[in-house]
């Protein structure tokens, strides 16, 4: 799943070319109109397909910014704004093109479900292979409530006293340390490939009570973090398996990962474990983090 550097890696390349341009209209898939028939929310979450697609129409996009692992896109439409929130689940890609067959790989090409005809003739695409992603209209934020509880971005101002303070909740200092790292509500944009790399840096084992790490360390480790998803974006995130910008470029942050995904630490070369934590697979050294 696309993480936080992933994230503002495609609303770095998009906002660009998006700012200022006018929707004409909103083409949705079959596949997705099919699944909405059947009552299942498929990428179109929150409205029907006919809704969400009338209701796009004539606005113009002034901002994209990202917030957590959330696209925002701000329209407006003479008085009216709207926010278009996307969320790009396991396999979601946005591009920007003139025709679909200007979408590199076929892949891409083969899942478009969502198309934005732009007034001046171009097109604005998602495209999603599994389908775990969304696309929500909203009047504002506060809408759609798990927006609102989304912890402050990790970069900003108190976000680590926020962190610290939420790991001495009793609901949070007996959970391991890694589900509560990848708990948006905890810190924003942090899943499974960063907070392993993380955890790996600084010596923590990923099952390590929360209550168990002392003020200090809970410093260190908040500010190893930061500096991982500072990293990231500087490398335009990891591309692990279906990440792409909107240009259909790859990141390359998976070729300075140490832990995530490796077979042998390269601190100590002893075999990596693997754990379930959060329903998710943690690796780790058992000599390296404890």
């Amino acid at each position: 799943m696309p993480e936080l550097p992933e994230v503002e890696g495609v609303v770095r390349s998009l906002a660009p070319v998006a700012r200022g341009r006018k929707i004409r209209g909103v083409k949705v898939s079959e596949t997705v109109v099919k699944s909405k028939a059947a009552g299942k929310e498929a990428i179109v979450k929150g409205h029907s397909v006919e809704r969400f697609s009338a209701e796009l129409a004539g606005f113009m996009i002034e901002a994209v910014t990202r917030r957590s692992k959330y696209i925002y896109f701000h329209l407006k439409k003479d008085e009216t704004c709207r926010l278009l929130v996307s969320h790009l689940g396991m396999t979601g890609a946005w591009f920007v093109v003139n025709t679909i067959d200007e979408i590199r790989e076929q892949k891409f090409r083969n899942h478009v479900h969502a198309i934005f005809q732009l007034e001046d003739g171009g097109l604005l695409v998602y495209s999603d292979i599994r389908r775990f992603g969304e696309l929500r209209l909203l009047t504002c934020e506060q809408d759609h409530l798990p927006l609102t509880l989304m912890a402050p971005e990790p970069f900003d101002a108190g976000a680590e006293l926020f962190f610290i303070d939420k790991t001495k909740l009793d609901k949070y200092a007996k959970k391991p340390i890694k589900e509560v790292i990848m708990d948006g509500q905890i810190i924003s944009g942090c899943g499974n490939i960063y907070a392993t790399e993380a955890l790996f840096r600084m010596g923590i084992h990923p099952k390590r009570a929360a209550g168990k790490i002392s003020h200090v360390r809970k410093q260190q480790l908040f500010r190893e973090i930061v500096t991982v998803l500072d990293e990231s974006i500087q490398a335009g995130g990891s591309s692990i398996s279906d990440y792409r910008n909107i240009n259909g470029e790859a990141g390359s942050m998976q070729e300075r990962l140490q832990m995530y995904g490796r077979k042998e630490c390269p601190k100590c070369g002893t075999k990596t474990a693997s754990i379930q934590i959060a329903n998710r697979t943690s690796t780790y050294c058992k000599k390296c983090q404890h």
